[in-house]
């Protein structure tokens, strides 16, 4: 299939500049092949040593803007019956009013808090996303960061379980732990290779955990042994099945999971407790070896502190699934440009790498909106209807839609070899064609998805996203505070008062 010409906006070139210098080969046994030595313990070395003054300008943006974009995703997703659900189970249990549960005025433990507040940020596939690794670190970076912040002001000590002098954390001291857990994991899940995926474990609730080891083990300042033991404990609580997206509530749980697995393994390894001290490299039953039949090795420590991981993260300006971005936004670039209605519309056929398809290509049933936020067909249907695949189009009562089923009859998707053998670095993209009832034909594809590093939304639109995910549950005044306290974070000598908008009621 050919392209209609460029789409203005998108990106369609090769340019692979923020990439991983390794990632188009990383599912391949011939580079990093085999395990070094040390490479868990160098990376506790990284997370237990980064000060702020070590991370570049344009990382800490990046984090400023990933910490907005988290903070939307957990409110908006703290209003859903998942969230709810797990939010019920922690108030059960009455445990130490230490952390808020956000958008409520509920508090309860630091573990509780991350789990319900990281299963909240994962909640409605809007979260950040790392495209080498497949994960979304913000959705578990963000609430555990803040929630240590929080509990460093009640004066509680985490490792005595006694009263301390209490003490304000700062803008600098969270934005360090959120590198800290962005770079550690997203290298994880690189050198874990898309062959995790392809084995059918989640990026989120597995590489996931070591975002969260890291980011607590960064916010307790543990030293580099307590870290490494932190990372060895962690990696035995990893998991997550992909079987989870075909609609079980129990997706969303992988991300809170990860956050408390992360937050415990912290505080036992702040006591003394042991962890795998070779967890990553292990040749037996490591992480590594036993997630991947793949695994590149050398993309743990390529470019550490050097080449930033955590400026690589890239945002979702659709709240479905990541791999059907380019699809869509393929789609509606046709619908525009030539004022396409549904009913004109005899045949739709999308091509796309066997990642994307065997992710989000299978038959489309009515189970839930976990599924319809998975899958090709409903987004591409939604997207014929109503222009967008956005907030209001996975509502529960629009996933048996008449008018979406009988769309989705219309269209086709198989795997592009040509995309395909782009490599990893392509999965994303995707070529489409419509054939209209006229007889006409028109076609267009996108490589590089919008949100992606090589095609990356701005800070202006992501602020845009936001005031559109909480439009429905702040006023615009709260809005712009969050706007205010998260643009100017890395110069507040005190996260309290952003601490305080998110232990109010929605």
């Amino acid at each position: 299939m050919t392209t209609a010409g460029s789409q203005t906006g998108y990106s369609t070139g090769n340019d692979l500049s923020y990439q991983g210098p390794d990632e188009n080969t990383s599912t391949t046994t011939a580079v990093g092949a085999e395990p070094g030595q040390g490479q868990s313990r160098a990376l506790a070395t990284f997370v237990s040593s980064l000060m702020f003054d070590d991370i570049p300008d344009e990382v800490i943006a990046r984090m400023r803007t990933s910490m907005l974009d988290s903070i939307g995703c957990c409110l908006y997703g703290a209003t859903l019956p998942w969230t709810r659900h797990v939010s019920d189970m922690v108030d059960l249990e009455e445990s130490v009013k230490q952390v808020s549960i956000w958008g409520t005025d509920r508090w309860t433990s630091l573990s509780n808090a991350v789990l319900v507040n990281s299963t909240a940020g994962h909640a409605f596939e809007l979260d950040d996303i790392h495209k080498e690794s497949i994960i979304h670190a913000g959705s578990i970076a963000t609430p555990i960061v803040l929630g240590y912040a929080q509990l460093a002001r009640t004066g509680f000590s985490p490792t005595v379980g006694d009263k301390k002098r209490a003490k304000s954390v700062s803008g600098q001291d969270v934005l360090t732990g959120m590198v800290a857990g962005y770079e550690l994991g997203t290298r994880v899940g690189n050198a874990a290779t898309m062959d995790l995926f392809f084995r059918g474990f989640h990026p989120q609730g597995t590489s996931g955990v070591f975002v969260a080891a890291a980011c607590a083990a960064r916010m307790m300042n543990l030293d580099t042994e307590q870290t490494l033991h932190a990372l060895g404990i962690v990696g035995s609580q990893a998991g997550g099945l992909m079987a989870a997206q075909e609609g079980a509530m129990v997706k969303r749980f992988h991300s809170g999971r990860a956050a408390q697995s992360g937050v415990y393994s912290a505080l036992l390894a702040a006591r003394g407790f042991t962890g795998i001290e070779d967890v990553l490299e292990a040749p037996y039953g490591g992480y590594l070896n036993s997630y991947s039949s793949k695994p590149n090795y050398s993309r743990l420590l390529d470019g550490l502190g050097v080449q930033w991981e955590t400026a690589k993260v890239g945002y979702k300006p659709h709240a479905c699934v990541t791999s059907i971005h380019s699809a869509l936004d393929a789609f509606a670039h046709l619908l525009q440009t030539h004022s396409i209605a549904p009913d004109q519309i005899r045949e739709v056929r999308i091509g796309v790498s066997q990642m994307t398809h065997t992710h989000c290509a299978w038959e489309y049933r009515a189970q839930g909106v976990t599924a319809a936020q998975m899958n090709l067909y409903y987004g591409i249907a939604v997207t014929a209807l109503d222009g967008m695949a956005f907030v209001a189009q996975y509502d529960q009562s629009r996933i048996t839609d008449p008018a979406i089923m009988n769309f989705i009859q219309k269209i086709q998707a198989s795997v592009d070899p040509e995309i395909d053998a782009m490599g990893p670095g392509y999965r994303h993209a995707a070529r489409v064609q419509i054939d209209l009832t006229d007889g006409r034909t028109v076609h267009h594809e996108i490589l590089n998805r919008r949100g992606s590093p090589e095609n990356p939304l701005s800070h202006d639109e992501v602020v845009y996203k936001f005031r559109h995910v909480v439009g429905g549950i702040l006023n615009s005044s709260t809005i712009d505070e969050y706007i205010r306290l998260t643009e100017t974070i890395d110069k507040a000598q005190t996260v309290e008062p952003l601490l305080a908008l998110l232990a109010r009621p929605l």
